[in-house]
């Protein structure tokens, strides 16, 4: 019997957010599926959601495969990325995507959640090799249905809906519409639906939790109440101390200072001022206490199916946890604020209601991201270093079930993980009469079923780049490239196995090592087409980083 294939993505998740990895967020499901698979500590996506979406479902990198910069920060630069290939800003079919070929395959595949990888009917996951769809086509939406009209920018927060090819009219949205309960809904509507028969299925289900604006059932919310009075800083020390006792990350680590565009530290908040903060938190939280028990729901279908043991199991965030509003809703603009103001009620008692907008600051998500430096949109670890579990007891051993995993992995390993436990080839150069890009990924089968020791080897070279930030590895050794006013402007070199919190610069203690990394950076520009974006700057970049705490 051929295995299935479950994908579950969380939106800006942090490292330390759930149980399984040190955080005190409510999550059993997740735990339960950590204690009888494997977590992994060193796995790597882009440091944003859509690059990492095409890397996903390509096995290949997002410059090639069509996110070579998130869409909506290429459509403010058209003179940097216009026509550049790997920039269309859609999942282009320069690639062959999971879903297509498992459903040559003879696979049932099917997807509810967010899509972010293009909007235009012709790039909809219905013509992506999804026979069954229901999602979210931009980055970002409210999580209740409401969907305020502003005026000269209709769009700001209303969302754009796909069901299979058609578009789907927001205002049909049930009342009671929460977006994790719903997308779990149509997922588990999709798995039991008649038209599968009895095909093995790949499901993703690709949550928007926990992804601003801060919404989420107030019950829930009041559930943590408390839990952050203390502030990220607190808040931070507690998951190291608790993610060190797990084993995912070594014992008396130092982590990278924290730094803040912020100007007062917690202490020199008003009482006023602490208790949103707090409130805003604990929203956070129980966005992903709710994603945790809609998981639950979908462990209970399987089971009911008499499934979940042969069913592959993916969970993993898209990016580090986001410290920052820096991505843009469908027509974002420099209005924001005023919207906001306009069309959504702040006020404390008021935070975590569909008819609020926040999001936290680069504090808390330290706080998630820590002991690594900085957090989404950054190619310093905090942005590209996530959570990932694994499940499948068919494949993982009782003896290993509930380890943890160390070694290097990445985004791009789960097409040709998925296509080697399915027994499918990968087409090669040629997919349905298109010359495409071969898979820069490597199968995970015989590392999680403990026949080798490693996923890449120590000559495996990985480069990551996004608005203007660059990064190159291989091995324990990484060199990492900010552009000022953020970073040095310089090219850095880190070893991650001494340093995994980018702290010591070795660039001129071993700048033969460095050489060596930015000769292999050049041979990546040169195989992905990268286009050189460090003077694509944005709103986001003008302000200053301090350091707050050791």
């Amino acid at each position: 019997m051929k295995p299935n294939f479950i994908v579950i993505v969380a939106d800006d998740l942090g490292f330390t957010d759930l149980s399984a990895f040190g955080g005190e967020i409510d999550t059993p499901n997740l735990k339960r599926l950590a204690d009888n698979g494997l977590r992994f500590t060193d796995f790597h996506t882009a440091s944003a959601c859509s690059p990492t979406r095409s890397m996903l479902l390509s096995g290949t990198d997002n410059h090639i495969a069509g996110l070579g910069q998130m869409a909506e920060h290429a459509r403010n630069h058209p003179e940097v990325f216009e026509g550049k290939p790997g920039y269309e800003g859609y999942l282009n079919f320069r690639v062959g995507a999971l879903s297509e070929i498992l459903q040559d395959a003879g696979y049932y595949n099917f997807i509810s959640g967010k899509w972010h990888l293009g909007l235009l009917p012709d790039y909809w996951p219905s013509k992506r090799g999804f026979e069954k769809a229901f999602t979210l086509l931009p980055g970002a939406g409210n999580h209740y249905k409401y969907f305020p009209q502003a005026g000269d920018s209709p769009n700001f927060m209303s969302p754009l809906y796909a069901e299979g090819d058609k578009s789907f009219d927001p205002d049909n949205l049930p009342e009671d519409f929460y977006s994790t309960d719903y997308y779990t809904d149509k997922f588990i509507e999709y798995l039991n639906h008649e038209s599968r028969q009895d095909r093995p299925f790949l499901g993703l289900l690709t949550y928007t939790a926990p992804h601003w604006p801060y919404q989420a059932p107030k019950e829930v919310v009041d559930k943590y109440k408390g839990f952050y009075k203390a502030g990220p800083e607190v808040l931070r020390l507690k998951r190291l101390e608790s993610a060190a006792k797990l084993g995912l990350i070594p014992e008396g680590v130092t982590a990278h200072p924290l730094v803040t565009a912020r100007k007062k530290r917690w202490d020199e908040l008003s009482q006023h001022e602490q208790d949103t903060e707090a409130r805003i938190m604990e929203t956070y939280a129980a966005m992903i206490d709710v994603l945790d028990q809609n998981i639950g729901k979908v462990i209970k279908a399987l089971e009911d199916k008499n499934e979940l043991d042969n069913t592959f199991i993916v969970f993993m965030s898209d990016n580090g946890a986001e410290g920052m509003l820096l991505e843009s809703l469908p027509l974002f603009n420099a209005k924001v604020d005023s919207l906001i103001d306009e069309f959504f009620d702040n006020s404390l008692d008021n935070i975590g209601r569909g008819n609020s907008f926040v999001w936290y600051s680069d504090q808390w998500a330290q706080a998630a991201t820590a002991p690594s430096n900085m957090y989404k949109m950054w190619t310093t670890e905090g942005g590209i270093r996530c959570p990932l579990i694994i499940h499948h007891p068919n494949i993982i051993k009782e003896e290993s079930r509930g380890s943890v995993k160390h070694e290097f992995a990445t985004v791009m390993d789960v097409l040709p993980t998925i296509l080697d436990l399915a027994g499918v080839e990968h087409p090669g150069e040629t997919f349905r009469g298109k010359k495409i890009a071969p898979v820069r990924g490597k199968s995970w089968k015989s590392y999680i079923t403990g026949e080798s020791e490693k996923v890449h080897s120590d000559d495996t070279v990985t480069g990551w780049e996004l608005f203007g930030q660059q990064a190159i590895r291989k091995g324990h050794f990484k060199a990492v490239y900010i552009p000022q006013p953020l970073g040095t402007g310089e090219w850095q070199l880190f070893d991650l196995k001494k340093d995994p919190g980018e702290i010591n610069d070795l660039a001129s203690t071993n700048n033969d090592k460095l050489q060596e990394l930015l000769e292999h950076w050049s041979t990546y520009v040169a195989e992905t087409g990268l286009v050189d974006a460090t003077g694509t700057r944005g709103a986001e970049d003008d302000f200053e980083l301090k350091i707050v705490s050791l």
